[in-house]
């Protein structure tokens, strides 16, 4: 994608890119980190104060709603970071776009919360979505600011002003549920966050839009845009359609278990991924004619996020019931089993991520399109068919779908001139060593302890005995470790 004469990126493309996405993956894994704490923190403290049936509420609305957040970004934030160049009028036309996209979803939403209540034969829900119209102004408005903070590589700023909104949203949703105000909190929580992190990128970026003007050369990020978009709303419906059903089919509580069960699973993945993604689109965008070092970044990165993801995964899918148990209260047990099933489907998730950022760096837009709209509807099907068992039938059928994606995925860029052989060897090493670390802390939880705590502090210590055996007894995962340790040499490297 080209822009006009004028470029105001900040960031040249022939540069020391390494260093500065080694600092970009160190202040926004900082600020990823804080994010986690607080996020963490919001789940334990609101899922003692507030029942399933109030999260159930929540995920019935959001599961419909939740679509016009795909059409509101319209794809053109990952296209501004994309693109070799951007004008200031462009950049300027891109917020109003947004902006008006934002405003026109509100109204959109707000008139069909009455449907939405009907659909679901809940009344309680038509005030919910009226209220959450107006987060979609909110997030539209703020897309631009966000988009040109990680376009410039300015990871600091922008971490700066998602932690602090994310803080203040937390303050918000806590200081309802203290009052009683039931579901009225979650909302309040997701109004909160929206707002404030507005006011803190306009307030960071110090850039005011210009007034909309013809003539700038939208063409290539609209087409851009309309092509991701639209992938993103197949993927989207394929990962709500569980909550649909869910909802519709046996109501607010199931659902609201698993809805915990999905967040606690989305948590590490998006908590992960968002910063992983953020700093690989735009190294890997400038190096998507070097063949050699765009290999080199991209496996480097796949591994590093392998890792993290994997690892946290293995070992709470072999100790979830105490994890839930004793973080989220007694009341949760019935979501342990829907979270170790959605716990093995995240790992296949994660490993699927490197190639959703080979689509975007290479312009593949319309490929990741036809990719998404054969490999999701199948998804969504095997879902409807998984209904039939229940909740953790739901489970299983999303696990299931999501490993044909990660294959699928691969097979379709086998020409695309990204290392897919490498990628595949690289997800498949790193699911299996820790597999067997999580093995190693289930059995010994299980058969050396009896209490819940006794449990999660025999399952740590075994896990943490069976990772570095496994380095010993495999010299293949002992060089992956290894190179995530030197992460800072090797992204030095010209």
């Amino acid at each position: 994608m080209s822009g006009e004469n004028v470029s105001v990126a900040t960031v040249p493309v022939a540069g020391p890119l390494g260093r500065m996405a080694a600092r970009g993956a160190v202040v926004m894994m900082g600020g990823q980190a804080c994010k986690i704490l607080l996020q963490f923190g919001g789940i334990v403290v609101l899922a003692r104060l507030l029942s399933p049936a109030d999260y159930g509420l929540l995920a019935m609305v959001t599961a419909i709603v939740g679509i016009g957040e795909v059409l509101r970004d319209f794809g053109l934030s990952s296209a501004a970071v994309q693109a070799r160049s951007v004008s200031p009028q462009q950049r300027s036309n891109l917020f109003w776009i947004n902006g008006a996209i934002g405003l026109l979803l509100a109204l959109v939403v707000f008139a069909a919360a009455p449907a939405i209540a009907s659909f679901y034969a809940q009344p309680l829900l038509q005030p919910i979505a009226e209220a959450l119209a107006l987060s979609f102004l909110l997030n539209g408005l703020a897309t631009q600011y966000r988009a040109q903070l990680n376009r410039d590589m300015r990871f600091g700023r922008l971490a700066a002003a998602e932690v602090g909104g994310q803080a203040l949203g937390l303050a918000a949703g806590v200081t309802l549920a203290l009052r009683g105000h039931g579901h009225w909190a979650l909302v309040a929580q997701q109004l909160g966050q929206a707002a404030a992190t507005l006011l803190l990128l306009v307030a960071t970026t110090g850039w005011r839009p210009g007034l909309p003007r013809r003539g700038a050369g939208m063409g290539a990020f609209l087409r851009y845009g309309g092509n991701l978009m639209s992938t993103q709303l197949v993927a989207y419906a394929s990962r709500n359609i569980d909550a649909l059903i869910i909802g519709q089919r046996f109501g607010a509580d199931l659902l609201g278990l698993y809805n915990r069960a999905y967040q606690l699973l989305m948590l590490p993945l998006n908590q992960i991924n968002a910063p992983a993604t953020t700093i690989a689109l735009p190294v890997l965008s400038r190096l998507a004619e070097d063949r050699e070092r765009y290999a080199r970044f991209l496996l480097h990165g796949q591994s590093v996020m392998l890792h993290l993801v994997v690892a946290v995964f293995a070992f709470a899918c072999a100790q979830a019931e105490p994890l839930i148990v004793l973080v989220l209260g007694s009341h949760w047990a019935p979501a342990v089993p829907i979270f170790q099933i959605l716990a093995v489907g995240g790992v296949f998730q994660a490993a699927a991520y490197a190639s959703y950022w080979v689509f975007l760096s290479k312009g593949l837009a319309g490929s990741n399109l036809r990719f998404t709209l054969s490999s999701r509807l199948l998804l969504i099907a095997g879902i409807v068919v998984g209904a039939q068992w229940g909740t953790q039938g739901v489970a299983t059928a999303y696990a299931a779908g999501i490993l044909l994606i990660w294959l699928g995925g691969l097979a379709w860029l086998r020409d695309s001139g990204a290392p897919v052989g490498a990628m595949f060897r690289n997800g498949l090493r790193v699911m299996l060593a820790y597999g067997l670390c999580g093995l190693a802390s289930a059995l010994a939880s299980l058969e050396l302890a009896g209490s819940l705590p006794g449990r999660l502090a025999v399952g740590a210590a075994a896990m943490v005995a069976a990772f570095p055996l496994l380095m010993v007894l495999w010299p293949a995962f002992r060089v992956s470790v290894v190179d995530i340790v030197r992460s800072r040499t090797l992204l030095r490297a010209p």
